[in-house]
């Protein structure tokens, strides 16, 4: 078992290769196909999420897993031979993953801070999606900065959790990627960002120990130190990639295969230009990568905008975002590409 954990989690980081975050609860899709027109159904989801899955260029070359939803994880194809899309993933040389954890609600005696839920019956949940297809797993903490939170207590009853979601995955032959993120919303500055993302990731790899996690097979997914959305003063590419890494060599340990980062909100550009620049600061014990829902989604769903005459173009779109990805995930992405 703990052998097959590394395998895995080393696939999920293998060189120029990133993870497609296409786990939105039914809730955001629906913001998302609003935007573009769409009415968000059972068979709209399955037809968008279909066609990136069946985009080789990216699925193949670019894309080392996706995180699925419930609803996707259950889903067949629309082409009538019934193909499960864990199945066409897999045949694309993906990994199929799956979101587990309930969302974020309200901290009890905590005013402004999140607890997330879902621990109670993911043992069982966990071995029914192994048998469904999921190698690799991910539960989501969510930390809000304010000039009086995060409190200690937030920070470390979210690790808690994180941690012991991350022993029941490896229990059941189930990677686990932990994703701490602290949000960029407010007005705080790159350098208030560094101070609660290295606390948090000290407590989370902490707990970890605590519950005789293995580091080997797991995979963290954190935020960038990056200036809150309402900041005067915006932190620039280089110091963005010099503070996150900075804050990551203090904290985590180089068992840890690889760190794909969620793009938190950045434009498509920019989270792919942050992560170039820590791939060219060189010299990391981990592999660094994407783990990006709306940045490598955002423009193929503009492109499809619901249509299914849309599906080529959509298709080049998302193999377009990925292939850039991945350039940044080798550090090797240049602005100019991206006009190629």
């Amino acid at each position: 078992m703990t052998e097959s954990l590394q395998q895995i989690a080393k696939a999920m980081v293998a060189p120029g290769k990133g993870i497609l975050a296409a786990d939105e609860s039914s809730g955001t899709i629906k913001k998302r196909f609003d935007a573009i027109n769409t009415e968000s159904t059972e068979t709209s989801r399955r037809d968008y999420r279909e066609f990136m899955f069946r985009t080789d260029e990216a699925m193949k070359n670019y894309i080392s897993g996706v995180i699925l939803y419930d609803e996707t994880i259950r889903q067949t194809s629309a082409d009538g031979n019934a193909t499960p899309l864990v199945e066409i993933i897999k045949a694309a040389g993906s990994i199929p993953g799956i979101k587990v954890d309930a969302g974020a609600k309200p901290m009890a005696g905590f005013p402004g801070e999140t607890i997330t839920e879902g621990l109670d019956g993911l043992d069982e949940r966990l071995a029914e999606y192994y048998k469904l297809g999921a190698r690799f797993a991910k539960w989501r903490a969510v930390i809000d900065i304010s000039p009086t939170i995060p409190t200690n207590a937030c920070i470390e009853a979210n690790t808690e959790a994180l941690a012991r979601y991350a022993a029941l995955c490896q229990k059941n032959g189930i990677v686990p990627i932990v994703e701490p993120e602290v949000l960029m919303d407010g007005d705080h500055t790159a350098d208030r960002c560094m101070e609660v993302t290295e606390a948090t990731l000290r407590s989370l790899f902490n707990a970890l120990a605590r519950h005789n996690v293995l580091l080997e097979g797991t995979i963290l997914k954190p935020n960038m130190v990056v200036s809150g959305k309402k900041c005067a003063t915006q932190a620039g590419i280089a110091e963005v990639a010099e503070k996150t890494i900075t804050v990551f060599k203090r904290t985590v340990p180089a068992a840890v295969p690889g760190i794909v980062f969620l793009s938190g909100g950045q434009s498509d550009e920019l989270a792919t230009a942050h992560l170039d620049a820590m791939n060219k600061l060189g010299n990391l014990p981990w592999a660094l990568s994407f783990s990006y829902g709306r940045a490598l989604q955002a423009a193929p769903q503009k492109a499809w905008g619901g249509k299914a005459e849309n599906v080529p173009a959509a298709q080049k779109a998302f193999a377009h975002r990925a292939k850039m990805n991945s350039l940044a995930a080798l550090g090797k992405w240049d602005a100019k590409l991206e006009k190629a």
